[in-house]
């Protein structure tokens, strides 16, 4: 998977921007609040429709206009051209200029790993947090799972919907609550499966990575669900069990929607015991085997962005990580100088000067 070129129209602070990549390393660089994230942030819009920021689509249209458009040609054994067109009402987005009508039909043909400072909530946030951080990674790669999750919270919707009303109305049949209930945990079931067998996979390089980076060994994943380790038949009973208490509170208290995983060193979780500088060497290390599974299931790299990679790591951390590098992925890193890259000589690379929402420089290096 690669990008070859990205446009930009009224995006951010960028009025009109094209670009073109290199199929190798891209190092975007310049004082902060220059436009690097925005940048990288219109090849994540591109991929998945949406910011990896904690802001609504209108925030990505520039100041004064009515809307912003980010487009690229994009290889995958072949080039197809890839659109999305954000406005105050919505977004469309195209494909080859031909529209697609549901976003879950467009999400996933531009795969993209992405590393971003914010991404220590991984850790330090909410279960939700996790949740839907796990979510949006297995359905990259399974649209079947985006599909069953959506089934999932209508399902969960409804039965908590029916769970208040029956608390208002005890005449109200127990029946069409089972029925709700069979078909959450179906649909839950599947959930965790897929979910179990992620961190399974994505542990089998883990530990590695983390070595790498950090040279400390003893890095794990727990997943942490009601599910684990039950029967269908002993989920059901489990929800039988809690019935009382789901009509106390009007919701369902259990299910793959209250899922949670931890991160372990040497045991102890990361999120109470660890330092953030090893929290962060710890999401380092799960987008690196990221991208693996990535290669492993779906036969070829996806993109990889590394936005504000190298603040608060010393230098030996960022030798380690710009060692984990390969030329078969084409990688995206926003910094605020090249000083790191001064002897990376392993393979040719581009850089872009960023100013004020211009490109003021590109170059290309090496080979």
């Amino acid at each position: 998977m690669k990008i070859e070129t990205l446009k930009l129209i009224h995006f951010r602070n960028y009025e009109k921007l094209e670009v073109t990549f290199h199929p190798t390393l891209n190092l975007i660089y310049g004082k902060n609040g220059s436009g690097k994230t925005n940048l990288v942030e219109g090849i994540y819009v591109l991929a998945l429709t949406r910011s990896f920021r904690l802001v609504g689509d209108k925030t990505l249209i520039l100041d004064g206009k009515e809307a912003c458009k980010v487009s690229g040609s994009v290889v995958n054994r072949s080039k197809s051209m890839f659109s999305v067109l954000i406005s105050k009402d919505g977004k469309k987005v195209k494909v080859d200029n031909n529209s697609v009508a549901k976003i879950s039909d467009y999400i996933a043909k531009i795969p993209i790993v992405l590393f971003h400072p914010d991404d220590l909530r991984f850790i330090k946030d909410t279960p939700s947090t996790r949740r839907k951080t796990l979510n949006i990674s297995i359905s990259l790669m399974n649209l079947e799972y985006l599909k069953v999750l959506n089934q999932y919270k209508v399902l969960l919707k409804q039965r908590n919907a029916y769970l208040k009303q029956m608390a208002i109305n005890g005449r109200l049949t127990s029946d069409y609550l089972s029925v709700l209930t069979e078909k959450l945990v179906d649909t839950g079931m599947y959930l965790y499966q897929k979910r179990k067998k992620y961190l399974e996979d994505i542990s089998k390089y883990l530990n590695e990575f983390y070595k790498r980076i950090s040279t400390v060994d003893g890095l794990k994943l727990e997943y942490i669900s009601d599910y684990s380790k039950r029967s269908r038949d002993e989920i059901l009973e489990m929800y039988e069990k809690n019935l009382q208490k789901d009509l106390s509170f009007g919701k369902t208290n259990l299910g793959v929607h209250t899922d949670d995983l931890r991160f372990l060193l040497k045991e102890k979780d990361l999120k109470e015991y660890g330092s953030e500088g090893q929290q962060k060497n710890a999401i380092i290390a799960y987008k690196f085997s990221e991208l693996e599974l990535f290669k492993e299931k779906m036969g070829s790299y996806p993109l990889f962005i590394l936005d504000d990679l190298f603040s608060e790591l010393d230098e030996e951390k960022v030798t380690n990580i710009l060692g984990l590098l390969s030329s078969q992925i084409q990688t995206f890193i926003t910094t605020t100088d090249l000083k790191h890259f001064l002897t990376l000589d392993r393979f040719p690379y581009k850089s872009f000067l960023i100013d004020k929402g211009r490109i003021v420089e590109e170059k290309v290096h090496g080979r």
